[in-house]
């Protein structure tokens, strides 16, 4: 018995053997797969999104070899619950003709939209999509998806220094940089929220010319200067400047703050605006001085000073002023005291007026004079000289 099933045995592998060597004889055709030739990728095959998003890829399909062919399109692994489709152009579609040595270049406009559904729990997901082409080859294309609540793909607008000081008739320049984190180029808005007459520009780092908009690759980033200049009237105190670069798909702001310490700033003149003064040798000559804080913000410790001629005499009633509130005018007389020996002239005597701040300077022209007593006595000499001499020619003239 045992001898009986092992020639049976022996009998079926020969029979085996014989059918294949029949099937290779007859030229029987195997099927081999050309997988190699057709190659489906993406630029980017890993993205962040947030739950209930909707995401597209670029698609890329690359021909090896020289034949045609058509690739049927298939999400081959989706997470349940996940929506996607392929789109050529502005329809959906589920195939796409492939040429021979086709390159990223050459290859069709092909997208894939994905959908995360709105209660995705975070986490890393995998879709798989696949191009089937049959017998001429087969490309699958794995997509790795992370779902975050954070943002994802969020750009951001920030400044080196973002707070800055100084008077009012300052110009601020704040220099900021502006990021693209998505996958796409964007176009920027530039916009500004500043108080009523001030003004805001926008100029890309490297160049001269100031901008309303600017494109930004993506993950890519762009300096911008944002100058800021106050308005003539701004009072001290803090300001906030509020910038924002809109595109398509997002809104990004920026708080830029300018704190005003105020301006500083003195008028120096005569009371009556003449800055001729009349004197005489060796006398006084009093000088009403208007001295004004003409900026926004209260002057302490005012030092008036003069500058005159050798051996003048330059002195006020009050040489240090405490405190010139802001907007407000206050006299001070000045006297002018011409050296003994100062002969008749024009004379320059200059006037300042300062602190650690600000100063003021202002040039009188000091005419130096005679007395008119001195004039009248000479000419009454003269008048007298005049009637003596002609009395004496009337008295001897006739002989």
């Amino acid at each position: 018995m045992e001898i009986l099933q092992t020639s049976r045995k022996k009998l079926l592998i020969v029979l085996s053997m014989l059918c294949a060597l029949c099937m290779c004889l007859m030229g029987t055709p195997r099927i081999v797969r050309a997988d190699s030739g057709l190659t489906l990728s993406t630029d980017y095959p890993g993205i962040s999104v947030k739950p209930g998003d909707t995401s597209s890829f670029t698609l890329y399909l690359l021909n090896g070899t020289d034949t045609e062919m058509n690739a049927a399109l298939s999400a081959e692994k989706l997470p349940e619950g996940w929506e996607g489709y392929f789109r050529g152009s502005s329809s959906e579609v589920s195939s796409v003709h492939v040429f021979g040595n086709q390159t990223k270049e050459d290859s069709p406009s092909l997208n894939y939209s994905l959908t995360i559904p709105g209660e995705t729990e975070e986490g890393d997901y995998q879709v798989v999509l696949k191009a089937d082409a049959g017998d001429d080859g087969v490309a699958e294309l794995p997509l790795t998806i992370h779902v975050t609540t954070e943002e994802a793909g969020q750009g951001n607008f920030t400044a080196e220094y973002p707070e800055l000081q100084g008077d009012t008739g300052t110009s601020f320049s704040f220099d900021t940089t502006l990021v693209n984190n998505g996958s796409v180029s964007q176009s920027y808005s530039l916009s500004a929220n500043a108080p009523e007459g001030w003004q805001v520009t926008f100029t890309p780092s490297g160049e001269s010319s100031q901008a309303a908009s600017i494109p930004v690759d993506a993950g890519a980033s762009q300096g911008i200067t944002v100058k800021v200049t106050p308005s003539e009237k701004a009072e001290q105190g803090d300001y906030t400047i509020s910038c924002t670069a809109v595109s398509a798909n997002e809104t990004l702001n920026l708080d830029l703050k300018v704190t005003i310490i105020g301006t500083y700033s003195l008028g120096l003149s005569t009371s009556t605006g003449n800055l001729s003064v009349s004197a005489y040798a060796n006398e006084e000559a009093k000088v009403t001085l208007s001295i004004q804080n003409t900026g926004n913000v209260d002057l302490n410790n005012l030092q008036l000073s003069s500058s005159a001629s050798t051996d003048w005499n330059v002195r006020f009633d009050e040489t240090t002023i405490d405190t010139l509130e802001a907007g407000t005018t206050k006299e001070i007389t000045a006297y002018i005291q011409p050296s003994e020996d100062a002969i008749i002239g024009d004379y320059v005597t200059s006037i300042t007026i300062s602190n650690d701040q600000t100063s003021a300077q202002t040039d009188l022209r000091v005419s130096v004079k005679n007395h008119t007593t001195w004039g009248v006595a000479a000419i009454a000499i003269i008048v007298i000289l005049v009637a003596g001499l002609a009395a004496i020619i009337r008295k001897y003239g006739r002989r």
